[in-house]
């Protein structure tokens, strides 16, 4: 009989799940509709009806270990899901408690869905026996995992790590958050989009980003046209990688990792966004850092990557029982 774990990963829009082996295999996935639903648990209703399906379509044995969860704002010390500002559901979510009403007996951890990639690269992707690495997530958003010692790091109340919130800018563009100034503002699908627009009114460059709406633009159409040769696009990513490369150099000044990944839809643009944030990180770096710290491709960059993530926090966290 194949032990398995269950891997869900909770996003503004969709939810994702799947059923993983040991070895990162996903036997099975599939995803349903996270927004639809204005009442929590309505959704979990309906979550565990389509995961109970998924489980049934499966044609072997299997024994489900555990199940491990990736959700925005996720609290690995409660289970809980705190004031996510892309989730329909408000306030403070007990979602581990009322989960383990449908799956009675089984261990269920979740964390933030940054965290949730970091544990995935460590155990499936590029972090494999490293023990000090930093995980960036760049989508609609910026997150982060940060990896000390083999541990992730989640500080005294379980929401360490958010350094797409550390300031940029003071009093610089709106952050959904609240705050001004945030790093993801900058550094994002949605930062550098704005990034684009900002350049685009102040300059007279010609350039095939004109023309397009600021909801039609997206990160991957600045990508195409930096490639061609696009100058407003090619200083967007340059504007993009010098920002994210000088708050990297503060990452390293706290957490001294020997990698750092970077992760999410920005990333596929390459070294277009990798060149330049290494080289301005290196300028920014203590001479004791400098040389020392590799800028990588995550190695989970595929369709089921979150999931993955996700089941690898439920791997870990039986591994630490079993231990």
């Amino acid at each position: 009989m194949k032990e398995v774990v269950i891997g869900i990963d909770i996003g503004g829009t969709f939810t994702k799940f799947g059923i993983v082996d040991k070895e990162g295999n996903c036997l099975k996935e599939n995803f349903t509709s996270t927004d639809k639903y204005t009442e929590f648990e309505v959704y979990l209703e309906h979550l565990h009806t389509e995961i109970e399906e998924l489980i049934s379509s499966i044609n072997e044995e299997i024994e489900i270990k555990g199940i491990g969860i990736g959700a925005p704002n996720g609290n690995y010390y409660h289970g809980t899901i705190e004031h996510a500002p892309n989730l329909n559901w408000k306030g403070t979510i007990p979602f581990v408690n009322k989960f383990k009403e449908y799956f009675p007996g089984l261990p269920i951890r979740l964390t933030n869905d940054a965290n949730a990639a970091a544990i995935g690269e460590m155990i499936y992707g590029g972090a494999k026996n490293m023990r000090d690495f930093i995980v960036i997530t760049l989508g609609t958003g910026l997150g982060s995992g940060i990896v000390v010692n083999g541990n992730v790091v989640y500080g005294h109340d379980g929401f360490a790590g958010e350094m797409g919130h550390l300031n940029v800018k003071h009093r610089g563009r709106m952050c959904g958050c609240g705050k001004r100034g945030c790093l993801e503002t900058y550094v994002s699908a949605t930062g550098i989009k704005r990034t684009a627009f900002k350049l685009l009114a102040e300059r007279v460059d010609k350039s095939e980003l004109r023309g397009i709406s600021y909801n039609d633009l997206t990160s991957k159409m600045i990508s195409e046209a930096a490639k061609k040769g696009d100058k407003i696009a090619l200083d967007a990513f340059e504007m993009t990688g010098r920002v994210l490369g000088v708050k990297l150099a503060d990452a390293v000044a706290f957490s001294s990792p020997k990698s750092i990944f970077i992760f999410g839809g920005l990333a596929k643009a390459g070294e277009l966004i990798f060149e330049p944030t290494r080289r301005y990180m290196e300028e920014n770096l203590l001479p004791i850092f400098k040389g020392k710290v590799e800028i990588l491709p995550s190695q989970l960059q595929d369709a089921n990557a979150a999931v993955l993530g996700a089941s690898a926090l439920a791997w870990r966290e039986l591994q630490k029982l079993n231990a």
